[in-house]
């Protein structure tokens, strides 16, 4: 739906770009002629998805791992980021999340989370922000939420408060930043084809019991597609709409006016239910683990 080079002399940096929407992302600004940065914790893995990209599009892709859980660390990126040219747009895509009744999180859990989310969102944003204040260049910020920023997420709760921290930030950096020619908005995506969904908020045995989450409660009747997420990313980058700024845009077929969008049925499950959720999902961080050691 885009002319070819609509994103020509762009450069924009995917945090999380290594899987998932973050590369799926990356791929389609790729593919329209924006030079793309991707971070993430997992070396190996940044550097095969930056072969593979740059394989398929023929643009360019460099691959920096960075845990945006230390500031010091992120500074430190941007910096060389912009010593090479500087950034035109952000993506903050990192993220983590797992669902667990509430009472039952540590402060590492919640830590464990808004370690990503919200202070690595913040520290990324204001390490280009500030670089392109500095030199009085215009810059796009676009941040991943969640439909939750608008009625919460039970079960989720470290995630929800992180997402709706964002959400604020994106609108609150709108207005200050507006003078630089700064722009913030935020796409908020309902379900999306991801193993981090399925492994950690839909594992088999809470799937089996509550029938996942089906198409059936989206008023659309289907989950999306990587590409229409792409799409809307793509159009915030683009320099047709300059005058968009501090939006939270949903991506969800509606699933949210409905039914929240969010894990409120699962208040029907019993502590058994529980345990079997929490094995999974041990089950899936210790694969991950052994996964980046490998």
């Amino acid at each position: 739906m885009f002319r070819d080079g609509l994103l020509d002399g762009q450069k924009i940096l995917v945090t999380g770009g290594g899987t998932g929407l973050g590369k799926s992302m990356a791929q389609a600004f790729m593919a329209l002629g924006a030079e793309v940065v991707i971070w993430g914790r997992r070396g190996g893995i940044l550097a095969a998805t930056a072969t593979e990209l740059i394989a398929s599009t023929g643009g360019r892709c460099t691959a920096m791992a960075v845990d945006i859980r230390n500031g010091g660390a992120i500074d430190d990126a941007m910096a060389e980021i912009f010593a090479a040219g500087p950034l035109t747009g952000l993506v903050n895509n990192a993220a983590g999340n797992f669902i667990s009744p509430t009472q039952d999180l540590s402060p590492n859990a919640f830590n464990a989370i808004a370690s990503i989310v919200a202070a690595g969102t913040f520290n990324t944003t204001v390490a280009a922000g500030k670089r392109w204040i500095e030199a009085g260049l215009k810059g796009s910020i676009v941040s991943i939420v969640t439909t939750w920023v608008w009625n919460g997420g039970p079960f989720t709760v470290p995630s929800a408060m992180s997402k709706a921290g964002v959400a604020a930030m994106t609108q609150s950096l709108a207005v200050e930043w507006g003078r630089y020619g700064i722009r913030a908005n935020a796409i908020a995506p309902g379900p999306f084809p991801s193993k981090g969904m399925s492994d950690r908020l839909m594992p088999a045995p809470l799937a089996a019991k509550t029938g996942g989450m089906g198409a059936e409660r989206i008023p659309l009747g289907r989950w999306g597609e990587l590409s229409e997420l792409d799409n809307l990313a793509v159009f915030l980058m683009s320099g047709g709409c300059d005058y968009l700024t501090g939006a939270v845009i949903p991506i969800d077929g509606a699933q949210w006016l409905v039914s929240g969008g969010n894990f409120a049925n699962l208040t029907a499950l019993d502590a058994g239910d529980w345990a079997g959720i929490k094995t999974a999902i041990a089950a899936t961080n210790a694969t991950d683990r052994a996964a980046r050691t490998a």
